[in-house]
């Protein structure tokens, strides 16, 4: 029988760094001068931070939070991969108790080079990688299947069709450690929602629907039906489904976020949603400015009380 934990029906937050701390929480080496002296500092460093920042968002009602890709520097290195398991498993355990007690979801994004549908065996290597590096921090820190680790469907290399069978072939093949924690997300030029839904009944992942990526290639739904649609991939133990969400940059180039909140675009896009509880990541540039703001307009639509997720 399911543990069910409650949570508040929306928890708003924003990826990686807080601007108005004094840390950043992703100390990086350089490869030339790399050594185990120097990534048990950064390491310490990005910890260290990383706490801050969480209860910084705790107090101020920020209750999700991106972990960077950085928090391990080189952990998913080809030519080093240091034993970052075994040197920081209390570290991690330690943060992992800091995370729950706090009430705080997390999730992880590697980065664009982790594309699982390439048909280079090189790059599907880095990706495995890169997969089990994230997976594992979430895993060392202890927490449930409701901390994720997003990705793209990757390239179309000339075949979507083509290209889509071969995600959904190595995802089959990924252990349960990695799927337990992996969602899909749309993209703004490959591949839009209606093709993540395609992949996600061939594989059962959950869809996380970027709003901005969808109102770029979207299929004539409406934001509604789309959150709906998305949200539905979501089982029990995944928590309640996440969005992320950020508006068009005024005049800027195409798929350029937003600097900062528009807080009118904001509220229009949780009373369209208001039918289906969510967790909303704000891929916004000024990070926890706009998410302080993003509270407050979400508290004023009501949408920040009740509702629970599952552990």
């Amino acid at each position: 029988m399911l543990n069910r934990v409650h949570f508040p029906a929306m928890r708003i937050g924003y990826p990686c760094t807080n601007r108005t701390l004094d840390c950043r929480g992703a100390k990086t080496l350089r490869l030339a001068s790399f050594s185990l002296e120097r990534l048990d500092d950064a390491v310490a460093s990005n910890l260290r931070c990383l706490e801050t920042m969480l209860h910084f968002n705790v107090e101020h009602g920020i209750q999700f939070f991106r972990i960077t890709s950085d928090l391990i520097p080189f952990a998913s290195h080809p030519e080093i991969e240091p034993p970052w398991r075994h040197l920081y498993a209390r570290s991690l355990a330690d943060a992992g108790l800091t995370i729950r007690q706090l009430g705080i979801r997390v999730d992880m994004h590697p980065g664009q080079y982790t594309v699982l549908n390439s048909p280079d065996e090189k790059v599907v290597k880095n990706a495995m990688r890169d997969l089990i590096y994230h997976v594992g921090v979430l895993d060392e820190m202890g927490l449930d299947a409701t901390a994720k680790v997003q990705i793209h469907l990757g390239g179309v290399y000339g075949d979507r069709e083509a290209s889509l069978a071969r995600f959904v072939a190595r995802a089959r093949l990924l252990p349960e450690t990695i799927r337990r924690r992996l969602v899909i997300e749309n993209d703004e030029r490959s591949y839009g929602l209606a093709d993540c839904l395609r992949v996600a009944e061939a594989v059962r992942l959950p869809v996380l629907l970027d709003v901005y990526h969808h109102s770029l290639k979207d299929a004539g739904e409406s934001l509604a039906t789309a959150v709906a649609a998305a949200a539905a991939t979501w089982a029990a133990a995944d928590g309640i489904p996440m969005v992320d969400y950020s508006s068009p940059l005024p005049g800027g180039r195409f798929g350029r976020h937003a600097e900062t909140l528009d807080d009118a675009h904001f509220r229009r896009f949780l009373e369209d949603t208001s039918g289906v509880d969510l967790d909303v990541m704000l891929e916004i540039k000024d990070k926890e400015v706009s998410a302080l703001r993003a509270v407050e307009v979400a508290r004023d639509v009501g949408r920040l009380a009740g509702g629970d997720t599952t552990s």
